[in-house]
């Protein structure tokens, strides 16, 4: 079955550019975040994890883990943090996965059984569809899955907005409106009977319709 949201997200061990992990004991009761790169010194990549390496300290202190992956070895990815940093003056901090034998790319389904076994003599278009950022909970299900083509940088900022969303619907069964900014009004989840919601929301709610529950976000 294809992986989606609500999966289980598939355990691994592989190198990093941080020593051997083994993934869901890495990830421990932490939520987590994966993105993944075709390969390394690729320019809206280097971009991306420089950008991210700034933001690092906003995912921990959501306890949220961050990891990369890129399909090469991970001696090629400590040449590239030095890039990463000249170009973007980004630090990274965070572990970085090599996945030069593919086998992490294939268990998240980025790239196709037959792709073979190793990333020498793949380009970055060989491994175009290895950009997609996955966010795990501490339950290691899949929360939410974003893919991006090469060509289209991601959007960190949206990726911490997203944490937050799942983050308060996790804790006060609350869903996140069109456009939502932290510190807007929130919708109660439409599984939260009245009765449930007065005990959890006792100032009350604006019914704009029987299914449109708003309340201001719970801040704790």
């Amino acid at each position: 079955m294809a992986l989606s949201i609500g999966s289980k997200a598939p355990d691994f061990t592989a190198q990093t550019t941080q020593g051997q992990i083994s993934f869901h004991e890495w990830l421990g009761d932490s939520w987590g975040i994966i993105f993944s790169h075709p390969k390394d010194f690729t320019p809206v990549c280097t971009t991306e994890l420089g950008y991210l390496a700034r933001l690092t300290p906003e995912f921990e202190k959501r306890n949220c883990k961050v990891i990369g992956l890129s399909v090469d070895p991970v001696g090629n990815h400590e040449r590239w943090l030095g890039d990463i940093r000249s170009a973007t003056g980004g630090d990274v901090t965070y572990p970085i996965i090599g996945d030069s034998d593919l086998k992490v790319a294939k268990l998240y389904e980025m790239l196709p059984a037959e792709s073979g076994d190793t990333s020498e003599g793949r380009t970055a278009a060989d491994n175009q569809t290895v950009r997609t950022v996955y966010l795990i909970g501490p339950d290691k299900l899949i929360k939410a899955m974003l893919s991006y083509p090469m060509s289209s940088g991601r959007n960190f900022d949206e990726v911490l907005r997203l944490l937050d969303s799942c983050q308060l619907t996790a804790k006060h069964k609350v869903a996140t409106p069109v456009n939502w900014k932290w510190g807007e009004d929130v919708i109660i989840v439409p599984s939260v009977s009245d009765e449930e919601a007065k005990e959890r929301f006792p100032d009350g709610w604006n019914s704009v319709t029987p299914y449109l529950r708003v309340v201001p976000q719970p801040q704790e």
